[in-house]
């Protein structure tokens, strides 16, 4: 058995004496990952921790890894065939050397259940089975009945937790919009996803973050920073000139 586990920002694999020996039939597997850009900052598993956690777990189960994967700034909101990487994901399937996908948890990979179980349904079809290294603390994969059975069990209870996230954040949006707090309440350089399920990247604002983060570094003081962003023209979310508070809020949250 092996177990994944993330302690002070090491990635810490955990196996018990089983082994491979020589003697075992090499397969040939795809690494999946992805992260959105909110997210990676919210929680911290970036594409970096998923590639080594699941290049870990590739060697231990002996399987060659013959391509990665990556889907950046993708919400798993997308199923996976919509996704730049999904779509390359699903042509690379179709290779009869590949027999493996893995990637480190289900949300990594699917939307809900319906994608979840569609999706590996064709990937039996086409003897490719996939491994997930953490779902719950332990790994699972589809080569198994209980493995299937268990992935089944785990997508439904996934998109049940997904739900009720769904639930909870667009009440909170609409008693944010009721009260008239949405503005204040949203952390700068983020807007809220058409769905109002989920904070986006606002483009504008990313660019003023950047251009603060870039003239500070310079040594510039916040005034002389707002009075720049004032020459080029660019506002704050209120649509007013910048002041030096605003500016060392920037920069302390990003």
């Amino acid at each position: 058995m092996v177990s994944c586990n993330i302690r002070d920002g090491v990635v810490q694999l955990e196996c018990d004496a089983v082994r491979y020996s020589p003697e075992d039939a090499l397969k040939y597997a795809v690494i999946y990952t992805r992260v959105s850009t909110i997210e990676q900052v919210q929680t911290g598993i970036s594409l970096e921790v998923q590639l080594e956690i699941t290049q870990r777990y590739a060697a231990f189960k002996n399987l060659e890894v013959i391509s990665v994967i990556s889907d950046e700034g993708v919400s798993g909101s997308i199923p996976l065939h919509d996704r730049p990487g999904g779509r390359r994901l699903l042509e690379l399937v179709l290779d009869p050397k590949v027999s493996v996908v893995i990637a480190y948890k289900l949300d990594r990979v699917f939307r809900d259940t319906a994608d979840c179980l569609i999706t590996t349904k064709q990937w039996d079809l086409a003897d490719v089975d996939l491994h997930l290294v953490d779902i719950g603390g332990q790994p699972v994969d589809t080569s198994t009945a209980m493995g299937r059975f268990f992935l089944t069990i785990m997508a439904g209870v996934a998109e049940m937790e997904r739900n009720l996230i769904i639930e909870r954040t667009r009440a909170a949006m609409t008693h944010l919009k009721e009260n008239n707090r949405l503005a204040g309440s949203l952390p700068y350089g983020s807007y809220v996803a058409e769905d109002g399920t989920s904070l986006l990247p606002n483009p504008k604002e990313q660019k003023v973050i950047k251009a603060v983060k870039r003239l500070h570094k310079k040594g510039l003081s916040l005034r002389k920073i707002a009075e720049y962003l004032d020459d080029k023209g660019l506002q704050s979310r209120a649509g007013t000139t910048f002041y030096a508070s605003q500016i060392k809020r920037i920069l302390e949250r990003n």
